[in-house]
């Protein structure tokens, strides 16, 4: 019954462990959402990314930055073109920058020069004063800031930034886009879900026409409102755009043409990267790349703008450098919350992207990512699933906390190498499995304690019903045969110290030493059977299995006994007799289960062992010791020092038996009496009477009178006069008077 009843909860926690499997399969193939997921997923990568960030200052990107310094010293935003204007010649000209790059967009007209308004008092004076139209036409070219700035970037490595809408409530478009990277029919036809803008926000057609290139810097943050990669590339009516970083790494290689990279594979028809010359950028299902951030804000070298414009700065700091011009000033509004620091710069998080194109840091995150990650927690779930349940919870715990190790040393090996593998679904499965399993075991060991303590609690003791409950392949109720070890104690001449108390004081006396005596077989791992009047019965070796029953039953019998001192002291102190009692062990096959009626059941303990550990019990008062055990509980349990009493036979069995008393202190002492008895008591079983009869008077002359020595000496005198008969073994019967054949 106990072994049915394992497997179907076995059965009940694999089905659960299915379908916890099933339902994180369904979210990974999306059909199911489990937004939790997804997040765990995130702060996964986050981790990683913040783990493993090769940190360091990469000094090829140089932002020169519009902070507040520079707002105090230049004015407030925006500047003035021809200051911008100044800021490019001093970069090419005196650094010899190799390429600068805008992030940002040069939408309207500079109109700070007061241009517009001179033109118009052009037109009002052209009729009447000539030579006042004349003078504003002269300096109108150096009032044109815009065609300044245009004229400053003419034949030089400059690389602007613009916008995409994708609301289409907004219909109006400012300025004019750079030429497409691609037509958008290359990619039509293939599984990309990239990003359709519908409008824009552009540079001055003559800001644009002077520029080597222009590219969108569009966030596209997650859910979580963090900024993890950036869509490089754009589609908008016919054409496809790219990102501001992919148009200065491509202006940086040499003008290189843009290139989709398809897999060879049948079965995906995504672009997997895009090929720049002989560079790759992997790129997700989106057109997103993931961003490669080398650390916190610092990651790449600032100089202010102020400092460039007033030629401050060192020449090597710049020079053959790709300049990002960009701002930190947190009025203008360009700070990100990215995976590695919460407020971060934007201008910085396009340096990441750039570097990570140009040397090849670009992380992969395929779409076969999704067949592997759904393999591999099946894998997980079905193996886990079997497994768990079968195992206890150490080896669970070890299983489960090596499983979790793999997973993380893989996944970080696998981000060292460039690609980029779901980790949070895979953990999480493993973790719920363990959990379910554990809680399932938990609770199941919690109502089979209860069961056993129901059992159990009255025989044994709470931290031996814990044990039992660890162990439940070794219980069984059901009557079995096992080698154990039996105590019966018993209090000498009861009847009359009963007879001298009044019934409540018996009782309190007969509760505080029960008590004491339960306490200590507790202690020594015992089990209660019953109580008989001023009796007790005891057993070692069930319910659980002891391989040192014997041993414990001795060394409680001996405990026993020292207790009984105490309890009489404070029996002494009420004013109530002392206590003596006998106790008998023995050690054998018995018959061990719930046994009695249909109206009452007992856990107890049945067979001849039982019978002989009674009658040694009874033998305790002939011989006036306390303890008495058999051979066979001597053999169990050698490492105790032990008197040899008799080789009697008792009523009913027809085989002698060796009776012994442990000794209660062990010190040289004991040991010498215990050398002089053993040959006295050979001298006695040999017939030679005189030398046993000089030896026994010896001993209870050297150590007191022993009731054991008496009896011997009786037994001598006996034999002196009447010779046993020629067959006599030495085997004292008991039923005869002085143990004749």
């Amino acid at each position: 019954m106990r072994i049915s009843r394992l497997f179907s909860h076995q059965h009940i926690r694999l089905l659960l462990g299915i379908l916890v499997t099933i339902l994180l399969l369904a979210h990974v193939v999306g059909a199911l959402n489990l937004s939790f997921i997804q997040a765990m997923e995130r702060f996964a990568y986050d981790a990683r990314l913040q783990l493993l960030t090769p940190g360091g200052l990469d000094d090829h990107i140089v932002i020169v930055d519009i902070d507040e310094t520079s707002l105090q010293q230049e004015g407030h935003w925006p500047w003035g073109r021809n200051k911008l204007a100044q800021l490019l010649d001093r970069l090419f000209d005196q650094y010899q920058a190799r390429l600068v790059a805008f992030d940002v967009v040069f939408a309207e007209k500079d109109e700070s020069s007061g241009l517009a308004a001179l033109q118009t008092m052009r037109q009002a004076q052209i009729s009447q004063r000539p030579d006042i139209a004349q003078l504003i036409d002269a300096l109108a070219p150096g009032l044109d800031y815009d065609q300044q700035f245009a004229d400053s970037m003419r034949g030089r490595n400059v690389v602007l930034g613009y916008y995409f809408r994708h609301d289409s409530r907004m219909q109006h478009n400012i300025g004019a886009l750079p030429p497409p990277v691609m037509q958008a029919d290359v990619i039509a036809g293939r599984d990309i879900a990239y990003q359709q803008a519908s409008g824009y926000g552009a540079n001055l057609p003559l800001l644009q026409q002077q520029a080597k290139a222009a590219g969108h810097f569009n966030p596209d943050p997650d859910e979580d409102g963090i900024t993890r990669r950036i869509p490089l590339l754009v589609a908008y009516q016919d054409g496809v755009y790219e990102a501001l970083s992919l148009a200065v790494a491509r202006q940086v290689l040499g003008n290189v043409q843009v290139m989709p990279g398809f897999s060879h594979s049948m079965h995906y028809a995504g672009m997997e990267w895009l090929e720049l010359g002989q560079l790759k950028i992997p790129v997700d299902a989106n057109l997103n790349a993931l961003i490669p951030y080398r650390g916190r804000q610092g990651s790449f070298p600032y100089v202010s703008a102020a400092d460039v414009l007033h030629g401050k700065v060192p020449q090597q700091q710049l020079q053959d450098r790709i300049v990002l011009i960009g701002t930190t000033a947190p009025g203008l509004m360009d700070l990100r919350a990215t995976p590695v620091q919460s407020v971060y710069p934007g201008v910085e998080i396009h340096a990441n992207m750039i570097a990570g194109i140009l040397d090849g840091s670009v992380r992969q995150q395929p779409a076969y990512t999704l067949g592997a990650e759904f393999l591999l927690l099946m894998l997980l779930g079905v193996g886990l699933s079997i497994l768990l349940p079968r195992m206890r919870p150490v080896p669970a715990t070890m299983l489960s906390a090596a499983v979790l190790s793999l997973l993380v040393l893989s996944n970080l090996l696998s981000w060292k190498i460039g690609v980029v593998l779901p980790l949070a679904s895979a953990l999480l499965l493993v973790a719920l499995l363990y959990v379910l399993n554990m809680s399932y075991g938990y609770f199941i060991e919690s109502r089979s304690k209860r069961h056993l303590a129901q059992l159990f609690g009255q025989y044994v003791p709470p931290e031996l019903v814990a044990e039992m409950a660890a162990r439940p392949n070794q219980l069984g109720l059901e009557g079995e045969s096992r080698e154990m070890t039996v105590l019966f104690c018993d209090v000498r001449r009861f009847t009359t110290i009963s007879e001298a108390l009044d019934p409540q004081t018996l009782a309190k006396l007969m509760n505080e030493y029960l008590t004491a005596m339960t306490r200590v077989i507790h202690q020594h791992r015992g089990t209660i059977d019953k109580y008989m009047g001023d009796a007790i019965m005891a057993f070692w070796g069930a319910p659980l299995h002891d391989e040192q029953h014997a041993a414990n039953a001795v060394n409680a019998s001996l405990d026993m006994v020292r207790e009984l001192e105490k309890v009489n002291a404070g029996f002494q102190e009420k004013g109530w007799p002392a206590l003596k009692i006998g106790i008998g062990l023995n050690t054998g096959e018995m018959t061990v289960g719930n046994m009695g009626s249909e109206f009452r059941m007992a856990y107890t303990v049945l067979g001849d062992a039982v019978n002989l550990g009674s009658r040694l019990e009874s033998l305790c008062e002939y011989y006036a010791e306390p303890v008495i055990v058999s051979e066979f509980a001597v053999r169990a349990a050698t490492q105790y020092l032990y008197r040899e009493l008799d080789l009697i036979r008792v009523k009913g069995k027809d085989a002698p038996v060796r009776i012994y008393a442990p000794i209660m202190v062990e010190d040289a002492a004991a040991e010498q009496e215990l050398n002089q008895y053993e040959l006295a008591l050979a001298a006695y079983r040999q017939q030679q009477w005189q030398q046993a009869n000089i030896a026994f008077m010896a001993l209870q002359t050297m150590y007191g009178g022993r009731r054991i020595y008496t009896l011997y000496l009786e037994r001598i005198n006996h034999f002196s006069r009447h010779a046993p008969e020629a067959d006599w073994d030495g085997v004292f019967n008991f039923g005869s008077k002085r143990g004749e054949a």
